[in-house]
């Protein structure tokens, strides 16, 4: 495939990158490297609607029916031209010339789509054919609130057996926080649920996104409602991400947001490993 001239960078995270519906290649400061991103909603519809989500012209609800045969092409497309092909040199830094995941992501919510479990198998088999099974990690970015439904733990399960790893989304501890933030009505003591249910399936990292708003960091009481709800749930996952605002959101709510400073995130990381957690920061 010919490969569009513009570099990659970490601020640039576009699903149509390389003309595909279903594949697109970005460049992770979190996976350290590039990601090859799976969409499974390519209507830009999501059962969430976060704050800072970058997604523009996002609707509320879940995806079109799957073309799975295409998803498959476009996938050993991508993944034939940033092996074999100029991708890697035309379009990424030389440091970060390595290929870190497959990861299902995109414009909304991945578990959303009834396809889910047969495209994660799809994914796994073509990581087998072309010899990556197990040296190029297999990862779910989900917000989590579909674990309920047994097709989604079937696909995360599979991705578990795979040495794979699911990024969940908790970027607040309380109902009111995550209502704000989120977009979503949920209590935490049924995000706990999920994310232990996750993390029995699945290698499972908390991802959490810190940013200030109208110019105010999170209190101190949002954040020892955050950390509380950690504590609850340590003896499941495998760690927690931490970052910050990398790119602009593309929601009513974008002028009034802003990046933290690195120590403020810095200084929240120092708080979590104190819990006993493994802490990686991106701000």
């Amino acid at each position: 495939m010919s490969s569009p001239a513009q570099p990659l960078t970490v601020e640039d995270h576009r699903r149509d990158s390389a003309a595909m519906t279903y594949v697109y290649p970005v460049v992770s400061r979190r996976a350290g490297g590039v990601s090859v991103g799976i969409n499974l909603n390519p209507n830009n519809a999501c059962n969430w609607r976060c704050i800072y989500c970058q997604v523009p012209d996002l609707t509320r609800g879940g995806p079109p029916p799957l073309d799975l045969a295409q998803l498959e092409r476009e996938l050993r497309r991508m993944l034939d031209d940033i092996r074999g092909g100029s991708f890697m040199a035309e379009r990424v830094a030389e440091h970060l010339r390595v290929l870190a995941d497959v990861a299902f992501s995109g414009n909304g919510e991945p578990t959303s789509a009834a396809e889910f479990p047969r495209a994660v198998a799809i994914v796994a088999r073509v990581l087998e054919e072309q010899g990556l099974a197990g040296s190029v990690k297999l990862r779910l970015i989900t917000n989590g609130s579909l674990l309920g439904r047994a097709a989604v733990r079937e696909g995360i399960a599979h991705i578990g057996r795979l040495g794979g790893e699911a990024w969940f989304k908790i970027d607040a501890g309380s109902a009111a926080a995550m209502a704000r933030i989120n977009g979503t009505r949920q209590k935490p003591e049924t995000v706990l649920r999920r994310l232990k249910s996750c993390a029995g399936l699945c290698e499972t990292w908390v991802q959490s996104c810190f940013f200030a708003l109208d110019g105010n960091a999170p209190t101190e009481a949002e954040v020892a409602d955050y950390l509380a709800l950690l504590r609850e749930g340590r003896a499941s996952i495998a760690g927690v991400h931490l970052y910050g605002l990398a790119r602009p959101s593309h929601q009513m709510e974008a002028s009034r947001l802003t990046r933290l400073p690195a120590p403020w995130l810095e200084a929240l990381a120092v708080r979590v490993r104190d819990l006993g957690l493994t802490v990686r920061v991106s701000p």
